[in-house]
């Protein structure tokens, strides 16, 4: 990996933690000027409420050797999300890559619960969250990605378009259609992008080993392995750094137009692009999940990694 993307300048909206920030890192690793946007700063943390800031992610960009601005912004804010454009407008003039990773609804989920037994507010925050925040950005954002040819805008999610034309039994009505909706999205942004000559994708990283999911299983990223105890499925999981690398890989490609409207996933461009996770490996979640987890067979990454 070299600075193929010297020069270019990206947004990674949501860049606090997880796959949005481990694809942060990459770009800026790969010479991007990357502004970095979340709720939660050092001042102020959202919802959420987790330790992870956008400036921890900035500072992360520097140590792999790149440059960053962390600016605080709720996306579901109209005002807000003008206000970044301005910023980004007078000192940069136009966005080259845009990663549009908002969430933070997973604490309204309700794993395998019907509609009626969750809170309303609740099942709607993350429909915002996943679709409103999402729209609202492009609406700001897409005229600074379209000031020149070869603009690029991903729409993260989780799950394939294969996997998500289903109903996600276990998860709930609103996680899945503020999931499923990023499909739609991409789709949407290519056709009307095409014109400008950028593309858009959708992208979901496999079974992330995110810092909440570490967390959640009392584990390190150097152990990881120890939770196969409790979940021997977290064999296929992946870290942040290989959906970074795999993004960052689609931005260096000059042919990357021909995904545009796609929804790619993490081990799938892995394979395209020859590169691995930080252990040397290669998962590929979301075939595993197809193949072995979701049939209930037992918990066996040969030939998935």
């Amino acid at each position: 990996m070299g600075n193929e993307l010297a020069g270019k300048v990206a947004v990674v909206a949501g860049g606090t933690r997880g796959a949005s920030r481990g694809i942060a890192i990459e770009l800026g690793r790969r010479g991007a000027f990357v502004y970095v946007t979340g709720r939660t700063s050092g001042q102020e943390r959202s919802e959420v409420d987790r330790p992870e800031t956008i400036e921890g992610t900035v500072g992360k960009i520097a140590d792999a050797g790149g440059e960053g601005a962390a600016v605080r912004v709720d996306h579901l804010d109209s005002a807000q999300v003008a206000a970044l454009a301005e910023r980004i407008d007078r000192e940069h003039g136009r966005i080259d890559i845009l990663v549009d990773g908002i969430w933070g609804g997973d604490e309204y989920i309700g794993w395998g619960k019907p509609v009626w037994e969750l809170p309303l507010d609740g099942t709607l925050r993350m429909i915002r969250l996943g679709i409103d925040a999402h729209v609202i950005t492009s609406h700001h954002l897409l005229p600074l990605v379209i000031r020149r040819p070869g603009g690029l805008v991903v729409e993260m999610t989780d799950g394939t378009a294969e996997y998500n034309a289903k109903f996600r039994v276990g998860t709930s009505l609103g996680f899945y259609v503020a999931k499923a909706a990023a499909h739609h999205v991409a789709l949407a942004e290519a056709h009307e992008l095409r014109e400008h000559g950028c593309t858009a994708v959708a992208m979901t990283p496999g079974w992330l080993r995110s810092e909440a999911m570490l967390e959640h299983y009392g584990v390190t990223e150097e152990n990881w392995r120890d939770a196969l105890v409790r979940e021997p499925h977290f064999c296929i999981s992946e870290s942040p750094v290989f959906v970074g690398r795999a993004v960052a890989e689609l931005a260096a490609d000059p042919d990357r137009h021909r995904f545009t409207g796609q929804t790619l996933n993490s081990g799938q461009l892995a394979k395209i692009y020859d590169v691995d996770d930080v252990d040397g490996s290669r998962p590929d979640a979301w075939r595993y999940i197809d193949e072995v987890q979701d049939p209930g067979k037992a918990a066996d990454a040969t030939g998935y990694r």
